[in-house]
């Protein structure tokens, strides 16, 4: 019966859209995109089952104290410890260390019931839920829903009428969503995006937790499976395109009843195993390639993803080639020396890190984060055998096995050519369990769960059962992709690879194509890992449908980006740990889950490191002191008399360009002080610095006499310094009456003095033309006036009615006793208005005194840029 099917299906869209709403919230006040965001519902399901079912407590406050206070507070600490790290981090470091804390996650908490003797965390059983138990049927429009599910379905429509409520209708909400709007301008206007992030972080961890309690009943106690929610609920976040968060709760619950209705009405769909499963991940992959069709467009003049520093560029090329020299012998006599038994380890260390290879190249060399590669190399394999068993000789079953890899990674780059970043991370991961949950489990393609069969690789006088062969074998294999890496980096495809990852704005206008860049490192990235899973099949000696699942790309990307995903050493060195650590843990009777948590707290170090263990260790030996700025003898003038707000020998500039060079300059209040020159004279650089917007990396800024250089932007607007940035100072998502509120208790005040602001009350920011921009930026500042107002071409792109408009504001707040620091390119209308006059070229103040100085032949030079 339909109701029922789409009754029960609400009831799952639930807990997709409750889980959705908190990945949709993190992401959208952070910039962060939460991987970990399943592992923090296992969390908290986890101590929830463990409050009721050891320690006793009712379920109701098990689930308060889960959901409620334990969430939310674990949100507030990783966003301390990690969080805040990552969202000025790059976005495979963002990603890799979120994987890596859904790796590290659930095994710290498995370990921690292991150690305190608390019942153990049973995968194949259901645990009870919150409500009652038994669970009670209850009656609704003729179908039959137990008191679990009904709950279920009461508290996501209670969470989403609350968070709506939240973020429309409370000052907290007000500040998140202006922190999402422009994060940089929120810190210009008082607001500390930190807590506001903090706050996110808290919120989102809590509807995490909140799912994890509800989901319990029905997924029980499987961290795996606490992952394969996130990922459909991802598909709920992505129609909401990550922002929305009433359009993210409306596709969770479409989510939960289209997949009821697929298995209720698609019998015809049973013989393809998986696919009536598998409608989530469908409805992830089409929702990212068709919302995601087209990406901002952005400028190409700077790299956005350079690479890190070559601490050993001034070595000779034999330095830089000895440490690996000597690993490769030392690894070559302990394949001799040792035990067969450890050298078979070896063997598995040297597989894997074939397999790594390919993250090498996708990622190291291409900036794109892969998720399917396991899926490449279990397509390989299983591929491999299927051609075996049919006939096939091995070494054209091997041949066929990496061109199936290969056709595999054509097919993922297809779609991903117009998707990046996070987004092609989803994409990938999804078509990974796609592969996973269908094409494998077709018994005709994996032979069921028998799996195929494979005999050693034969050369001759030995072949590779013998361990020693097998890693004299793969070391000739990574040796062979190294130079193939080399040679690629080297070439004139390589470099334009490199182009397209650094600046794919300024590469296209080159004529260089991201579309060719793409596709051959998909395909030659799953060619590689395609043969390191064949290779994988014959060590193991068959191949099976679980024995590569595409999650064991999360513990293998984690593990290579920590040693170093650019250079074939780190993935030879993650291969040889990844089998390692494992075995010395058995070995010495450590528990499973200390390997699990030691592989995820190495992808979590990446916010700090995110060039990996091997390029830290290469800067710690060869790093060079920085140089130091030498004397110039010039003193620091004195500061000016009964000044509010001074910059005293200020230097600041980008990464290693320097702009401002020791400017000095002084407003007093009630003055108007025109800082006027040339275009790149360093004048809005001069204001962000001013405002807290740019950190200063000499000299002092003072406000009545108080260093305040060291103070974020958040608390200098606060103290009384606002500034209205260069482009209009407004937050476009946001209304009119919204922007007020972010300065304002109270806009009316406002709305008196400008009528027309009031008339527009309610529409958006961004619709308003730009003359009402400039107002509504500047309004705040006539109710509640600030100490110091720092105007960055207020009237740029106005009408002339409006720029007359304009300056009669700042006459008004000169009146009423504001320091006013006015930046301007229009000379007449800045003089008519200015007390003093400072005149800046190459960062430096060239002359600064009363505006009855100033001529015209100091004025034309100053904005020609001449002396």
């Amino acid at each position: 019966m339909i109701v029922g099917y789409v009754l029960s299906g609400l009831v799952t869209g639930g807990i997709f859209a409750i889980m959705g709403a908190g990945l949709t919230l993190s992401y959208a006040a952070t910039g962060v995109f939460n991987f970990a965001h399943g592992a923090l519902g296992f969390l908290a399901a986890l101590l929830f089952h463990e409050l009721n079912a050891a320690a006793g407590l009712p379920a109701w406050l098990s689930a308060l104290i889960a959901a409620g206070l334990f969430a939310p507070a674990l949100g507030y600490v990783l966003h301390k410890a990690m969080f805040r790290g990552l969202a000025r981090a790059g976005e495979t470091a963002q990603i890799v260390a979120t994987i890596g804390l859904t790796i590290a996650l659930p095994a710290l908490g498995l370990l921690v019931v292991d150690l305190a003797g608390l019942p153990p965390a049973d995968a194949t059983s259901l645990p009870r839920g919150v409500g009652p138990h038994p669970s009670v049927p209850v009656g609704v429009l003729g179908v039959t829903l137990d008191t679990d599910q009904l709950i279920t379905f009461g508290f996501a429509v209670v969470t989403a009428i609350g968070l709506w409520a939240f973020l429309r209708h409370t000052p907290y909400g007000l500040r998140m969503r202006a922190c999402v709007d422009r994060r940089d301008l929120a810190a210009l206007r008082g607001i500390d995006p930190d807590a506001t992030s903090a706050l996110a972080w808290m919120l989102g961890s809590g509807l995490a937790g909140l799912a994890g309690v509800l989901a319990v009943a029905v997924l029980g106690l499987d961290a795996t499976a606490y992952t394969v929610l996130l990922f459909a609920s991802a598909t709920a976040a992505v129609f909401g395109r990550l922002r929305s968060i009433p359009w993210t709760f409306a596709a969770g619950l479409a989510l939960g009843v289209v997949q009821n209705l697929v298995a209720g009405y698609t019998g015809f769909l049973q013989e393809v195993t998986g696919l009536r499963t598998a409608v989530p991940v469908i409805l992830l992959f089409a929702g990212l390639v068709l919302l995601n069709r087209s990406r901002e467009r952005v400028a190409g003049s700077a790299a956005e993803d350079a690479p890190p520093p070559d601490h050993l560029a001034g070595l000779p090329p034999w330095r830089r080639r000895l440490p690996w020299a000597a690993g490769l012998a030392a690894l070559a006599v302990f394949a001799l020396a040792a035990p067969a038994y450890y050298v078979g380890v070896a063997a598995q260390g040297l597989v894997l890190a074939l397999i790594f290879c390919s993250f090498v190249v996708v990622t190291g060399i291409g900036g794109m984060v892969n998720l399917a590669q396991a899926a490449f190399a279990a397509m390989a394999a299983l591929t491999c055998g299927w051609a075996f068993a049919s006939g096939l000789p091995f070494a054209a079953a091997i041949g066929l096995g990496v061109l199936a890899a290969s056709a595999a990674g054509l097919l993922v780059a297809l779609p991903a050519l117009r998707l990046g970043g996070r987004v092609l991370t989803l994409a990938t991961l999804a078509l990974a369990l796609l592969a996973d949950q269908v094409l494998f489990q077709v018994d005709a393609f994996s032979n069921g769960t028998i799996g195929w069969p494979l005999p050693a690789l034969g050369l001759g006088l030995a072949d590779t059962s013998d361990p020693r062969v097998l890693v004299a074998v793969l070391l000739v294999l990574i040796g062979g992709v190294a130079v193939l890496v080399r040679n690629l980096e080297r070439s004139a495809s390589g470099r334009a690879i490199l182009a397209v990852r650094s600046a794919p704005a300024a590469a296209l206008t080159c004529g260089l194509s991201p579309t060719r860049a793409k596709i051959t490192l998909f395909v030659l990235a799953s060619a590689i890992a395609g043969l390191g899973g064949v290779l994988y099949a014959v060590a193991k000696g068959s191949i099976t449908a679980t024995d590569l699942p595409a999650f064991s790309g999360f513990v293998w990307l984690a593990i290579v980006v920590l040693q170093g995903v650019r250079r074939i050493g780190g993935a030879v060195l993650g291969g040889l740990v990844a089998v390692a650590v494992p075995e010395l843990l058995a070995t010495w009777d450590v528990s499973a889950h200390v390997g699990a948590i030691l592989f995820g707290l190495g992808g979590m170090i990446l916010a700090k490191h995110p060039d990996g263990v091997l390029t830290q260790l290469a800067e710690l030996r060869h790093r060079k002191p920085p140089p130091t700025e030498p004397d110039t003898g010039l003193p620091v003038s004195s500061p000016a008399e009964g000044a509010v707000f001074r910059l005293e020998g200020v230097a600041a500039g980008y990464a290693d360009c320097a702009v401002l060079r020791g400017v000095d300059l002084a407003v007093r209040p009630g003055e108007v002080v025109a800082l006027l020159g040339a275009n790149g004279a360093g004048k809005s650089t001069a204001c962000a610095v001013a405002a807290g917007d740019l950190p200063a990396t000499g000299g002092r800024i003072l406000l009545d006499g108080v260093d305040v250089t060291s103070w974020p932007a958040h608390r200098r607007a606060r103290a009384g310094i606002l500034l209205a940035p260069e482009g209009r100072g407004v937050f476009p998502g946001l209304t009119v009456e919204e922007n007020l509120r972010t300065w304002l208790p109270d806009p009316e005040p406002v709305y008196e003095r400008l009528p027309r602001l009031a008339e527009r009350r309610d529409v958006l920011a961004g619709a308003l033309s730009g003359g009402e921009q400039q107002l509504l930026t500047l309004a705040p500042a006539l109710v509640r006036p600030p100490r110091v107002l720092i105007a960055d071409e207020p009237s740029l792109g106005l009408a002339p009615l409006l720029v007359r408009q304009v300056f009669e504001v700042f006459a008004e707040l000169r009146e009423r006793g504001v320091a006013l620091l006015l930046v301007e390119e229009k000379a007449t209308e800045a003089l008519a208005l200015a007390d003093r006059v400072a005149f800046m070229r190459l960062g430096q103040i060239t002359w600064a005194g009363p505006r009855s100085e100033v001529d015209g032949e100091r004025l034309t030079a100053a904005y020609l840029g001449v002396g």
